[in-house]
């Protein structure tokens, strides 16, 4: 047999799998065969997203489950040993694998990312493949295992028997975080962007440690019942009986009939879920947790740990000093770093991190595109004419008011009616008005005023159902209780919620395409909160990428350096400085409107009798002075424009012509190189779909270009700016030099059709018999009958080319 003409699928089949099975590898249990371990980046162009490119791994080697330790990566007997080492690399740096083999059938070339051995790479024939004993005694000699450790890393992952599994950056950091606690480390921090399964990680590392009987009591805390009661009925449903919530309306937690005596706990669970603020309070009576003995919880999980609960002057840091002796994991998605107050203080540097940029690359996150609306008062300001009067008569003062005057102090009327027009207008022209969409506002009064411009801007929908537009806040019971209905994606309304910074964070909306900004977002970390309600996507409605329509320039922060890069320490002590950051930030620094105090203000969740103590602030304590609500004012907008997501992750305004000619032109060197591409390709439509990969998608450029082009004179006018042919001009040609006269009646019939198809619905795979099947084939006979008058199926396809070429004819 000649290797040279085996395909790689052969190579593999006949050489490299029998090999791995001599040397001890297990085919069912060990060996898996082009794993596709992302799912391609989403890319978006006008209203069309197309996925790119998946990354394709030909073999990983596990040693257990979900423990991956070896890839292999390989070719055709025609190219060398060696080829592929490059890619191989890649991938197996991706995946934290160590070691990396690539084969030709030949043998193998070896690399031990390791380092551990002296020699890299090493050659090997097929026959010294190293077994799974081999390689997994270099692995514990690399990674330190001892077999006390050794025993909690082979600990199993659940498994439903549904065929779900954990992606490989789930795999990565849950084994990353089993590891280090293996090791000893009792504080680690994940680090992983809104929509990748932070929950289910944390879930999956629980249970390899309270499998594996290391850590038998586990508390997951969180400062929001939905995180809590989500997780409960999701990916913590499979614990069973052993969970249970601590709340006095599961019954764990027991009010004292003695009004100064502390409530009681259900001790008999052994994974505890609970919300700060039903375990602690101001009183000492409020502090439920002590009921628990300090060596009690032998692991503990925070979510959302970025939101005060680890910093030194928390109402909350006191039960995670209290349980000192526990494992203690910090889940977030965005670190708190700032000059003063850090997690990773408290925590450590992440033991894994999976960012917001890496996961839109992978295609497991929606990517955006952003339009930005300049609103002519934003920008220029405003300044009252002499004598200007507000609508309760009083004299406006004379000064500069500016954007963050808008809204906040000062209210412009036509200026909300402009943002709501602007919104209702881009949703009409989507063709969906009935898309997810939140707009954030200043404060819960911009958002009623909010909702009501939307009404009035969408009078026939709000007219059909109330609920077309609602105002979901805190202190609004009626639009709160419409929560679960807005991120069902099964439910139709509400369709448009306003908020100030309830749905900021915690809400798994994932229909949501469309997220407005309409106040100033201070922080990169509150920011990336807020594009994450947008991230996660959703197959079946067909949502792969959202929108932000900023209105006060908040995506800024998309040029910051540290936007979606590795967390790091910003604090610099100086020589005489202390190591700890100065304390300056009060407990509950960056919850928002709707967010739950430190301690919670419900009954059902305070543990007590009697009404809490009020320690909230008046509801106008924040905004010093009155609004002043003036009108009458010209608004206009000054400019619009949209940005997209390119390859290398920056935004570009560019137009979408702009950016497919650059792209056209690095994929064909030159009109001559495509010509020469187009006319050998049997099947035209594997060029588009490779263009395709690339995010260089046709059908939004037709429409843009306006012509009734197809992809041949699309490329070959956009990219190298030839004058066009239509498809009925190409046809018309073809007609002309009269190319079927050879063929009988029959076959002239069936070429004459495919040619009406061409010139109509700009079909390429016309030597697909499977066309013969549609209009208007289906009437004119069976395939088979089709296909008779040119002798078999080749000489049908024969006859299609021939038809192919008379349509380029005079561009080759």
């Amino acid at each position: 047999m000649n290797k040279k003409l085996l395909s790689e699928s052969d190579i593999c089949a006949k050489y490299i799998t029998p090999h791995l099975v001599s040397a001890g590898w297990d085919e069912a249990t060990q060996i898996r065969r082009e794993i596709s371990f992302t799912k391609g980046r989403i890319i978006v162009r006008g209203k069309l997203a197309a996925r790119g490119q998946v990354k394709r791994a030909d073999y990983i080697l596990y040693y257990r489950p979900n423990l991956p330790i070896a890839l292999i990566e390989a070719k055709d007997n025609n190219h060398s040993l060696g080829d592929g080492m490059q890619q191989a690399l890649d991938y197996a740096e991706t995946l934290d694998i160590p070691f990396v083999f690539t084969s030709n059938g030949d043998g193998f070339v070896f690399h031990d990312r390791t380092g551990m051995n002296g020699v890299v790479e090493t050659t090997l024939p097929l026959d010294a493949f190293p077994s799974p004993a081999a390689l997994w005694s270099r692995y514990q000699t690399w990674k330190g295992l001892t077999p006390e450790v050794e025993r909690m890393v082979l600990q199993e992952y659940y498994d439903d028997g549904s065929g779900k599994a954990p992606r490989y950056y789930q795999c990565s950091a849950i084994n990353a975080a089993i590891e280090v606690i293996a090791k000893g480390q009792n504080r680690l921090l994940l680090v992983m962007a809104t929509g990748t399964g932070k929950t289910y990680t944390a879930f999956q590392i629980i249970w390899r440690l309270w499998k594996a009987r290391v850590k038998k009591r586990i508390l997951f805390l969180a400062d929001r019942n939905i995180l809590i009661d989500q997780t409960m009925v999701n990916d913590f449903r499979p614990f069973g009986p052993a969970m249970t919530k601590l709340s006095t309306g599961a019954k764990t937690i027991v009010r004292a009939t003695d009004g100064g005596a502390n409530a009681s706990i259900d001790t008999a669970y052994e994974i505890y879920l609970g919300l700060y603020q039903a375990i602690t309070g101001p009183e000492e009576r409020q502090k439920v947790y002590r009921q628990f003995s300090p060596g009690f919880f032998d692991l503990i999980i925070i979510d959302e740990c970025h939101r005060g609960s680890a910093a030194e002057d928390s109402a909350w840091r006191e039960i995670l000093d209290y349980f000192a002796a526990a494992t203690q994991i910090g889940l977030t998605a965005t670190p708190k770093e700032t000059e003063y107050v850090s997690n990773i203080q408290y925590f450590g540097p992440p033991v894994y991190a999976y960012s917001l940029k890496q996961g839109i690359r992978d295609g497991f996150l929606a990517p955006y595109k952003v339009i930005k609306v300049h609103i002519n008062v934003d920008v220029e300001g405003y300044r009252p004419e002499r004598g200007k009067r507000d609508r309760d008569g009083h004299e406006v003062e004379d000064r500069l008011y500016d954007q963050k005057d808008f809204d906040r102090h000062l209210v412009i009327d036509e200026r909300t009616r402009i943002v709501a027009g602007k919104v209702s207008d881009f949703l009409k022209e989507s063709g969906d008005r009935f898309q997810k969409t939140i707009v954030f506002c200043v404060d819960t009064e911009h958002a009623a005023r909010m909702r009501q411009a939307l009404i009035n801007a969408n009078p026939d929908l709000a007219g059909d159902n109330p609920r077309y537009v609602m105002r979901i806040t805190g202190d609004d019971d009626e639009g709160a209780q419409q929560l679960g209905n807005f991120i069902d994606p099964e439910s139709r309304y509400p369709a448009l919620v306003t908020t100030s910074r309830l749905l900021t964070t915690g809400v798994d909306a994932q229909t949501c395409r469309l997220i407005v900004l309409e106040r100033d977002v201070g922080s990169t970390s509150e920011f990336k909160q807020i594009v994450g309600r947008g991230t996660r996507i959703h197959e079946d409605t067909g949502k792969l990428y959202f929108v932000l329509m900023d209105f006060r320039g908040a995506t800024q922060h998309f040029a910051d350096p540290a936007f979606d890069g590795e967390p790091v320490q910003i604090y610099e002590p100086g020589d005489q400085d202390p190591i700890t950051p100065p304390e300056v930030e009060a407990c509950g620094g960056d919850l928002g409107e709707g967010e739950p105090p430190p301690y919670d203000t419900e009954a059902t969740e305070i543990p007590v009798d009697g009404a809490p103590p009020d320690i909230s602030l008046p509801p106008d304590a924040a905004e010093p002075r009155k609004k002043i609500y003036v009108n009458g004012v010209l608004v206009t907008v000054l400019a619009e424009r949209v940005e997209y997501l390119d390859e290398n992750d920056k935004l570009v305004t560019e137009s979408l012509r702009d950016y497919t000619r650059k792209g056209l032109q690095r994929h064909f060197a030159s009109l001559d190189d495509f010509l020469k591409r187009w006319k050998a390709a049997e099947r035209k439509q594997a060029i588009i779909e490779e263009l395709e990969k690339e995010g260089l998608l046709l059908d939004p450029l037709a429409e843009e270009v306006g012509k009734d082009l197809d992809p041949f004179d699309l490329i070959c006018h956009v990219a190298f700016d030839r004058p066009p042919l239509t498809r009925r001009e190409r046809a018309a040609k073809v007609r002309q030099q009269d190319v079927f006269a050879h063929y009988g009646p029959q076959a002239r019939m069936v070429l004459e059709a495919l040619l009406d198809k061409y010139q109509d619905q700009g079909v390429l795979n016309l030597d697909d018999p499977g066309i013969l099947k549609v209009a208007p084939f289906d009437r004119m006979g069976t395939v088979v009958q089709l296909i008779k008058p040119f002798g078999s199926r080749s000489g049908f396809e024969q006859a299609v080319h021939q038809l192919q070429a008379a349509l380029y004819q005079e561009a080759a």
